[in-house]
């Protein structure tokens, strides 16, 4: 059962510096049924950002401080409901269980 709403911008997109750790996050969220997107560079986090589908952000601990706070308010400008600072430790999956969905859901749950 989704707890998406229709016309809301519940997808998230991770931002991260090593894709390696994007790709690990995206696998965990998925699937555990999240509508998530990632990238690896500030170019692409905007591009999808525009598109004002994104409802949480999640930005990787080796984002630059100014890019984060850059990012930060590009997706405040663009209907981002929740921006989530995450510093991975392994397992990658509790942490991304534990640390992340939680906020995502909270995010969700308030259409």
């Amino acid at each position: 059962m989704s707890t998406y709403l229709k016309g809301t911008a519940m997808r998230t997109l991770v931002l991260g510096r090593t894709p390696a750790r994007v790709t690990e996050v995206l696998a965990t969220l998925r699937g555990d049924g999240f509508d998530a997107e990632g990238v690896s560079t500030d170019a692409e986090a905007r591009k999808l950002l525009e598109t004002e589908e994104f409802g949480v952000l999640i930005i990787g601990g080796g984002v630059e401080p100014d890019s984060r706070v850059a990012i930060t308010a590009f997706a405040a400008e663009h209907r981002v409901r929740r921006v989530i600072d995450g510093a991975l430790t392994e397992p990658f999956d509790t942490y991304v269980r534990r640390e992340f969905e939680p906020l995502i859901r909270e995010v969700t749950s308030t259409g």
